[in-house]
């Protein structure tokens, strides 16, 4: 018998937290646990993981990048 360690937590280089107020709004990224930046866009979550040398085939892909607070297409504040 084999036992479950649980769900499966993917653990990405890449994490695109949620949305902050400001003109225009961002999202503050990490990589590898470290603050990088800000992204306004998912262009700009891109360039990040570029810059890193990290080549992005899928952004839905959970061992990729972990979204917080809403999706690759969240980029305003929720009300």
């Amino acid at each position: 018998m084999t036992e479950s360690a649980g769900p499966y937590t993917a653990h990405p280089r890449i994490m695109v937290l949620g949305v902050q107020p400001g003109t225009p709004p961002f999202r503050i990224v990490e990589i590898d646990g470290e603050v990088i930046g800000e992204a306004k866009a998912i262009t700009d979550v891109l360039l990040a993981a570029a810059a890193f040398g990290i080549t992005v085939h899928d952004l839905d892909d959970p061992d990729v990048v972990r979204w917080v607070g809403g999706d690759k297409h969240t980029w305003t504040p929720r009300r």
